[in-house]
């Protein structure tokens, strides 16, 4: 099966707090999902956490490299 692409998503909370999110794909289709506080912060962390990576790749940048930065600052 292959991986849907997102056009869009909600957030929202429901009658008991909780939160639902609304994933739409590029067809229309949405798809929801019940979350709980915790759980939302434990994907805000993951996301953050790909993002720097990525970013580091991206960039090129070597924790060494830093170290000698602030080193010299």
């Amino acid at each position: 099966m292959a991986a849907r692409t997102l056009a869009q998503f909600t957030i929202t909370t429901d009658a008991e707090g909780d939160y639902v999110l609304h994933l739409e794909d590029e067809d229309g289709e949405t798809m929801e999902f019940t979350a709980s506080y915790e759980q939302l912060d434990l994907i805000v962390e993951a996301i953050e956490e790909q993002l720097d990576t990525d970013e580091e790749d991206m960039l090129g940048v070597d924790d060494d490299e830093d170290a000698d930065t602030e080193e010299k600052e």
